[in-house]
């Protein structure tokens, strides 16, 4: 019995300090379903030049990252959008002091079925659409078709933020919500899927998930205004509608490899995969 004990005790005598070491040579970076795909093309190209180290990137959604880093099960959070106060009040209880990272660009793309005739709306016809107001696509010069809204769930920074700039049109005395016939979706990609196989149906993601199987409709600000469409170009000139900053959250100043990591997504070739990834680099 004795030996046994020796012998278990070598083992972990063994194994803990390289658990340890896989530990501290590891990040898990979770959050917004808008930027995974940049966080984990991020993350590949860092392991090809630093292969000892390793970046574990997940969704969820901008509430669950933040929600993560807040329960100290993730080094970063990626999320689309600003931390909320209570968010922030709840991390300070919990000794974690949020720090925010401007790391990118996006402009959110209004997507329609490429069957669908409707090829441009304004801020206040997408308001009506997305509150239920607006019910049948003839309203705003379509097919005579009921609408199909599509949004993303309430844990989505992409989701809080149309509601607060689109349905909302930054009001804060604004009480307006999603069509309660809305189909709140799990990702950006259940979005575009449902968009390609329903000619009926309208939602909004990150441009950078627009493929050939959706189409994108141009923006104005109101009737008298111009047409925009989401593209790179027209973000950076700050002239589409709906465009917003993307932000990483770590604990406090980041530190050792949360630094190194976040440093790497800030370099020239950082933002050059941001744009590689159809989002706009901020430098």
């Amino acid at each position: 019995m004795f030996r046994r004990i020796i012998a278990v005790l070598i083992i972990l005598v063994s194994v803990i300090p390289a658990f340890a070491a896989r530990q501290n040579n590891s990040l898990q970076v979770k959050g917004s379903d808008t930027m995974v795909n940049l966080g984990q093309a991020w993350a590949e190209k860092y392991m090809e030049k630093y292969h000892e180290e390793f970046i574990a990137v997940t969704g969820g959604g901008s509430g669950t990252g933040l929600a993560s880093l807040l329960s100290g099960t993730c080094d970063i959070a990626m999320s689309s959008r600003e931390i909320k106060q209570k968010e922030i009040d709840q991390a300070k209880l919990k000794g974690i002091m949020p720090n925010e990272i401007k790391v990118a660009l996006d402009g959110i793309a209004v997507v329609v079925n490429p069957k669908n005739n409707v090829d441009k709306l304004t801020l206040d016809q997408l308001g009506g659409i997305f509150s239920g107001k607006i019910t049948n696509w003839k309203e705003v010069g379509g097919k005579d078709e009921k609408i199909v809204v599509l949004s993303r769930e309430v844990n989505s920074g992409t989701h809080v933020y149309f509601k607060e700039h689109v349905l909302r049109k930054n009001d804060p005395n604004s009480k307006e919500e999603f069509s309660p016939k809305a189909l709140m979706l799990s990702s950006s990609q259940a979005i575009a899927d449902e968009v390609a196989g329903n000619s009926s149906a309208v939602g909004y993601y990150g441009m950078g998930y627009i493929s050939s199987k959706q189409k994108p409709v141009m923006i104005a600000k109101n009737e008298k205004s111009d047409y925009i469409t989401p593209s790179i170009d027209n973000v950076v000139k700050n002239v589409y509608p709906i465009s917003r900053p993307l932000f990483v959250y770590t604990n406090g100043q980041p530190q050792g490899l949360v630094k190194k990591f976040i440093d790497y997504a800030l370099s020239p070739e950082g933002q050059k995969i941001v744009l590689e990834t159809d989002f706009v680099p901020i430098k």
